[in-house]
């Protein structure tokens, strides 16, 4: 499974930024997340085929995910964005997830080439 996002970019703080992600097939579970310099990966979101979302605690009622009708397209719309935000952010997938395993790098094998998004003033 090939994954290939896109939508980051500089944007000053309070702005919004859309994020794609386009599966070259259709795969059960994907999610976002991303990576500051020193830091370690984090979650940010994620989705199963059921519908069921995953967000992490810094992002909850700012950022939504959501998928296209044939869900082999993910989106990440984040809104009031924050320059702690900023980071390479990458999209997952896996055939198989559970609540427990949509938020760890861990639970996901197909991995995006990654996109920045840059918070500043």
């Amino acid at each position: 499974v090939q994954l290939v996002e896109s939508g980051g970019g500089s944007v000053q703080p309070g702005g919004s930024l859309r994020l794609s992600c386009t599966a070259s097939r259709y795969i059960d579970c994907m999610g976002w997340f991303r990576q500051a310099p020193g830091k370690e990966r984090e979650g940010v979101a994620a989705i199963d085929r059921h519908g069921r979302t995953t967000y992490s605690d810094s992002v909850k009622g700012r950022f939504t995910i959501s998928q296209d009708n044939g869900k082999k397209t993910l989106y990440l719309q984040m809104s009031s964005l924050k320059p702690e935000d900023s980071a390479m952010y990458y999209c997952a997938a896996n055939y198989a997830c559970t609540i427990a395993t949509m938020s760890r790098p861990e639970g996901f094998t197909y991995w995006g080439q990654g996109t920045q998004v840059t918070v500043s003033s």
